[in-house]
């Protein structure tokens, strides 16, 4: 299986969290295919790290839907299951639908500049066809009213669903934009800017439906 031949700057400081966040990433982004193998002998010389994080780190993408494992046998990145992607697609729109709804009542006007801000890179991003950072970018918007909300199970449980909604759209993107949409996002700020949480929530919810439109 080829990994990433640039070994990890920080690869000798690596904690568990940096292991798993790592190799969540490189599936994501598709720089480990559905199928490929993953040995833990090339794990651990790419990240420098011992087999015990690594171990680890494939038992969480396991239960999160990245990754396929049988012990004693092949573990690899897990082929992309549509059935899956829609059942995460439906948690993840509720999830940001809840955040959104909570948040409305406490915004301040550094947290909307923060989600313009966002909004204007994902934007340009898209202009430029930059896949990496278009989600980046679609990720600090939607973190805002996470945040603001204070409801630190709403982030946790999006962390579990998320990556896979995301590796959708890497490995699609361009092809089925979606809900990556600056207007989408324009409107949700709208709303949460007149005070009106359930439409807030309702656009929320839906921009995150939108997946593969």
């Amino acid at each position: 299986m080829p990994v990433p031949l640039q070994r990890e700057l920080h690869a000798r400081t690596l904690l568990r969290d940096d292991v798993y966040l790592s190799l969540r990433d490189a599936i994501v982004r598709g720089e480990l295919l559905p199928g490929e193998q993953l040995r833990d002998a090339e794990l651990s010389a790419w990240l420098g790290v011992s087999r015990t994080p690594i171990r680890e780190a494939i038992l969480r993408l396991a239960r999160a839907g990245l990754v396929v494992s049988t012990p004693g046998r092949l573990t690899a990145v897990a082929p992309e299951d549509p059935q899956r992607v829609f059942w995460a697609q439906q948690i993840v729109s509720e999830l940001h639908a809840l955040a959104t709804r909570i948040a409305v009542g406490s915004m301040q006007e550094a947290d909307y500049a923060e989600m313009l801000s966002a909004n204007a890179r994902l934007g340009l991003a898209i202009a430029n066809s930059d896949a990496g950072e278009a989600i980046r970018a679609d990720d600090a918007f939607h973190a805002v009213p996470v945040r603001v909300a204070g409801n630190p199970l709403i982030a946790e449980q999006l962390e579990g669903v998320a990556p896979m909604l995301h590796r959708a759209e890497y490995l699609h993107f361009g092809a089925t934009p979606g809900r990556l949409s600056p207007d989408r996002h324009e409107r949700i700020v709208a709303a949460m800017r007149a005070g009106d949480a359930e439409m807030a929530a309702d656009l929320a919810r839906r921009n995150w439906e939108s997946l593969g439109e």
